[in-house]
């Protein structure tokens, strides 16, 4: 298994981040396989969503609304509201698996890999590219 981790600069505020070039670039020269992307982090997720169609902020707002930031959290430390960014994980899963063709990611047409993070405390993630030859 091949694996690299690559750090990725989130900013000040709740994001879906595009990762598919960055899986792209690590999988070059690789074969047939599986793509593992793993967020090693309690407060981000992965989704496999259309982005640059407003998909990504509708991601968000569904987000925002299911889980919103407000003071209902046991969870206190950091920015109010906080615990939301604490439950996220287990709504948008902080991994992935994906099958690769000839060293090529076999997404739908529009899918991307998106990094999801509501948590404007960090405003750095580290996300491992993983690769298992088949």
């Amino acid at each position: 298994m091949r694996t690299e981790v690559v750090t990725i600069r989130t900013g000040s505020r709740p994001t879906v981040r595009d990762l598919t070039a960055e899986a792209e670039r690590f999988l070059a020269g690789a074969g047939d396989g599986l793509l593992h992307v793993f967020v090693p982090h309690a407060t981000a997720g992965l989704a496999i969503i259309e982005t640059g169609s407003g998909s990504d902020d509708d991601l968000l707002s569904a987000l925002n609304d299911l889980l919103p930031a407000d003071d209902r959290w046991r969870h206190r430390h950091g920015s109010p509201g906080h615990g939301r960014d604490h439950v996220l994980p287990a709504f948008v899963a902080p991994y992935a698996t994906l099958p690769v063709l000839g060293g090529r990611l076999a997404l739908g047409t529009w899918q991307s890999i998106c990094l999801v993070d509501p948590n404007g405390d960090n405003a750095t993630r580290q996300v491992r590219f993983s690769f298992l030859a088949g």
